[in-house]
């Protein structure tokens, strides 16, 4: 079961890269403006996506989808949510540090997934009305053949004019939530933050040169 959570938690994300199937002129008109903010992001990705010539170039294709996801995803808000308790007590260099190699994580994570899945479609529901308008959630259907649909549903934050993403919602899981157990338990284990942060810097940069190799 953990293992078909963290499987769904990176198809979430990655749901957020790329829709495979095109919407209809009249439909991307009718959105909302979050949900255009997903539409304008996953077109960015799909016509790179075709181009199996730039998908073998791990480094740049981490660098482009980095490049893509960064205006749309709140890691200001993400960071300390997933970090929960931890946060308060880390030190501004702990929490910059953090943050920084989290984003690496996830892009790393998800740009390995841009280049292996190929196959996935998603279906934008209608947006619901929210009682905060600075806040919503975009839900969504995520299909591949031969399996169950999947709802992957963003929450999204109205951040100085701009929608952008904070958490995903895949089955009910969020990835928030997901991530903040797994860092809980690796401080405790390790002892301390920075040495959670030292290990994620490890991670990263071996994960990275072997892609690059």
């Amino acid at each position: 079961m953990k293992n078909q959570t963290k499987h769904y938690v990176i198809l979430g994300f990655f749901t957020l890269l790329i829709i495979l199937i095109p919407l209809t002129k009249g439909f991307s008109e009718d959105l909302q403006p979050p949900q255009q903010v997903i539409q304008s992001v996953s077109e960015q990705l799909k016509q790179k996506l075709q181009d199996k010539v730039f998908t073998r170039n791990f480094a740049q294709v981490t660098q482009f989808v980095n490049g893509v996801i960064d205006p749309h995803t709140d890691f200001n808000k993400i960071a300390p949510l997933v970090l929960g308790k931890h946060w308060k007590t880390a030190t501004t260099d702990e929490q910059a540090r953090f943050k920084h190699e989290f984003q690496i994580l996830l892009v790393r994570t998800y740009s390995r997934a841009f280049v292996e899945y190929n196959n996935w479609s998603m279906t934008l529901l209608p947006l619901e009305t929210s009682t905060e308008p600075t806040k919503t959630i975009v839900k969504t259907k995520v299909m591949q053949p031969g399996q169950q649909p999947i709802d992957v549903n963003y929450r999204m934050l109205l951040s100085k004019g701009e929608w952008k993403v904070y958490d995903i919602m895949i089955d009910g899981v969020s990835l928030v939530t997901n991530y903040r157990a797994t860092f809980s338990d690796e401080i405790q284990t390790k002892g301390s933050l920075n040495a959670v942060i030292d290990a994620l810097v490890k991670r990263n940069t071996e994960a990275l040169a072997a892609k690059d190799s």
